[in-house]
């Protein structure tokens, strides 16, 4: 009769060890794979694809041959003051979504399986709005070309229509955390886009986007010259011009700063407590 052998302590021990595990990807590349994540959306998601090029056309087309005679004598004059106004408006529009796909992601478990990963965990955050600086990059690429056609002529050349889309990113970037918040704070991606439209509709329009602004009233002179859009807007028209900057670019540096500074910190703790 055979009897078997059993094999020892340290032969179990060596059956039974695991392999090496890979060492976690680092925050960069976790940062890019998941801001990689946030451009695939918009091939599963086409509808975001509307504010992101048909909305800037239809916009452009529609205040240039509507108040352009009106305003500047001509479309092709009204356009050199409204094409950078209008960049700012949309590419400040589109910042919600960041709010609207984190919403999305945790009341869809997305959330909870991310923080389950062995990866940096401000990374889902850092992600979304890397992959939305790209959406906000088409955007503008989409509103210049328009532009072009209709007969925008920067005399900052190209360095100057380069640095006034720089800004509006920064500032956009910088806005975007707010929406993270309240991306976390509501129920419903559609409660986002209500609650953003609340603030983001009156920081648009009153503000020198469209008109001039010594040609309003001296009490809404006061209010809008304190818009933040306003000085985005300023700055961007002054660049992709050639103009004097002055302190317009400061003011939106020192602005989406202090927005970053404090809501980043706000966003970060209200993501780790998520449930």
């Amino acid at each position: 009769m055979t009897t078997s052998v059993l094999p020892n302590g340290e032969r179990i021990h060596e059956l039974f060890a695991m392999h090496r595990r890979p060492n976690p990807p680092s925050a960069l590349s976790a940062v890019g794979t998941l801001a990689w994540r946030a451009m695939l959306k918009i091939k599963h998601v086409p509808f975001q694809l509307f504010d992101v090029t048909v909305m800037p056309i239809m916009f452009t087309l529609l205040f240039t041959y509507i108040f352009g005679g009106a305003l500047e004598g001509s479309p092709r004059q009204y356009i050199q003051y409204l094409l950078p106004g209008i960049l700012v408006q949309t590419v400040v529009f589109i910042t919600v979504y960041t709010g609207m796909g984190l919403n999305t992601d945790i009341h869809k478990g997305l959330f909870d399986r991310f923080r389950s990963l062995p990866m940096w965990q401000p990374a889902p955050l850092l992600g979304a709005l890397a992959g939305d600086l790209f959406r906000y990059s088409v955007a503008s690429a989409m509103i210049l070309v328009i532009g072009l056609i209709l007969g925008f002529r920067p005399q900052g050349g190209i360095v100057g229509v380069l640095l006034a889309v720089a800004l509006v990113l920064v500032f956009s970037f910088a806005l975007s955390w707010l929406w993270i918040i309240v991306g976390m704070l509501v129920r419903t991606p559609e409660s986002v886009m209500t609650t953003s439209f609340i603030f983001l509709m009156p920081l648009t329009f009153a503000s020198d986007i469209f008109v001039r602004l010594d040609t309003m009233p001296r009490w809404l002179q006061e209010v809008v010259g304190r818009n933040p859009v306003t000085h985005l807007a300023n700055a961007s028209r002054d660049l992709m011009h050639g103009e004097p900057v002055g302190n317009d670019v400061l003011w939106v540096l020192l602005a989406s700063a202090v927005i970053v500074l404090v809501a980043s910190p706000i966003a970060m703790r209200m993501y780790r407590k998520e449930r």
